[in-house]
């Protein structure tokens, strides 16, 4: 089958010949049957079903699989800041669970509202209002609605090869061609520009971000009606990280043209990078942040915006209304994995393996050409491979071939961009775990790029 460059934007590729290998020489007859049995009755998606692997078990930084193996999980969809089975998440959920196990629409209850507290206690500015969803993508939704109902403007600039959801509107301002290709007409007004890239930008090496926002202010000069810029601040599956500059100068045009600005911290927020919050980092205050993935502790989908105090303008709409929106069981595990990650010196332990990963990754590149790249911050760091270093050629083959042979040796990880191994390990792993992760992946690179 041949498979389009954008189909590997975002994860392996899961029909491909080496999946097909993988699978022959390492599952058991009894976990292929019952991956058989999945694929007979979901409906088939790139990336998803059929699946890899069937996980019978998680715990801290491992999941294990029907065969009795032990992962690593470096991937985790970026739920797992605290680990899987965290008993103090899973403590607060089954006393809320016994207590309150839902929460009817129209009514509130303590616990969502001592999170909320949490969040603005935690969020720098006039960050002061919250609205809670059930996931990421909707999330969004509530983020692109209110930038409507504020500035009375339709339309939104985001990036080329951005990811923010996969419902119809969030693949309408999302930029990765695997989720938007083919399905037609998508939501008015959704414009995009050119994302930062330190490694692979458009206009040559050494861009700082400065051509591309020397477009994007172009841009608004000409486009009106133009509510919201909507961007992760740091993207989490390649990697990339534009300089504070960059964003100060973004909050300074945001200011200029009278539009919002919204960050989209679904993946990377709560520790992360080190800090709370990502654009912590960059020093400025943004007018929405959307929150998701780790929020719930790995346990129960949570996610929602947080707003600037004078964003509280759409009394007479509803923007979410969901049927979870202030869950009591999802705000009392969120509040847990924050109380967690404070009382545990996570933002800490991030920082510091941070650094450590950015030391390890450095010296790795300079015994392996193929690495091309290394783009760490906290415990979020991606290598990036390539069969020349001078050209710049993506190794897409082989970065697939390391992945599986990771995989055989018990690290699972994303791989992003067709060539971009994406590392997301849980704030709770040690260095000696790093260490063991750091050298499965040393070998792998060392057996694809010599045979």
């Amino acid at each position: 089958m041949d498979f389009r460059a954008n189909t590997r934007t975002e994860g392996d590729i899961n029909l491909s010949s080496e999946r097909r290998s993988f699978q022959e020489a390492w599952l058991s007859p009894e976990t292929k049957e019952v991956l058989a049995e999945d694929s007979r009755y979901f409906l088939h998606q790139s990336m998803s079903t059929p699946c890899l692997n069937v996980i019978t078990n998680a715990e801290g930084i491992y999941l294990e699989d029907m065969d009795g193996r032990k992962i690593m999980d470096f991937h985790g969809n970026s739920v797992h800041q605290v680990g899987y089975k965290n008993r103090y998440v899973l403590d607060a959920v089954m006393a809320q669970m016994e207590n309150l196990p839902f929460l009817p629409r129209r009514f509130t209850n303590p616990v969502a509202i001592r999170l909320a507290q949490k969040l603005v206690q935690l969020a720098p500015g006039d960050l002061n209002k919250v609205l809670f969803t059930p996931g990421g993508t909707s999330a969004i939704g509530l983020a692109l609605k209110l930038a409507r109902k504020a500035t009375g403007k339709f339309k939104t600039l985001s990036t080329w090869d951005s990811f923010h959801g996969a419902s119809l509107d969030a693949i309408s301002v999302g930029g990765e061609g695997v989720f938007r290709n083919g399905i037609g007409p998508l939501l008015p007004g959704s414009e995009h520009m050119m994302p930062y890239n330190s490694y692979r930008s458009i206009f040559g090496d050494h861009d700082d971000g400065t051509y591309s926002l020397n477009y994007l202010e172009y841009m608004l000069e000409r486009e009106e009606d133009v509510g919201a810029i909507l961007l992760e601040p740091v993207r989490s599956t390649d990697v990339q990280i534009p300089p504070q500059a960059y964003f100060q100068r973004l909050r300074r045009l945001c200011d200029q043209y009278g539009v919002l600005l919204i960050l989209d911290e679904i993946p990377t927020a709560f520790g992360r990078t080190g800090t709370m919050f990502v654009h912590e980092h960059f020093g400025i205050v943004p007018d929405i942040v959307v929150i998701g993935k780790g929020f719930g502790g790995g346990v129960f989908p949570m996610a929602g915006i947080i707003a600037r105090e004078g964003l509280d303008v759409a009394q007479d709409i509803s923007l979410g209304h969901y049927t979870h929106e202030k869950s009591s069981v999802g705000c009392a595990a969120a509040l847990a994995t924050i109380e967690f990650i404070e009382n545990n010196g996570l933002l800490e332990h991030a920082v510091q393996m941070g650094a450590y990963l950015q030391q390890r990754l450095t010296e790795m590149m300079q015994r392996h050409e193929a690495i091309g790249d290394v783009r760490v911050i906290g415990m979020l760091a991606g290598i990036e491979l390539v069969t020349n270093r001078h050209t710049k050629e993506k190794a897409v083959g082989h970065t697939e071939k390391v992945m599986y042979l990771c995989m055989e040796k018990g690290l699972s990880f994303k791989v992003s961009s067709g060539n971009v191994i994406t590392l997301v390990p849980p704030l709770i792993t040690t260095q000696r775990q790093l260490d063991q992760a750091l050298a499965i992946i040393e070998e792998a690179i060392g057996i694809t790029f010599t045979t």
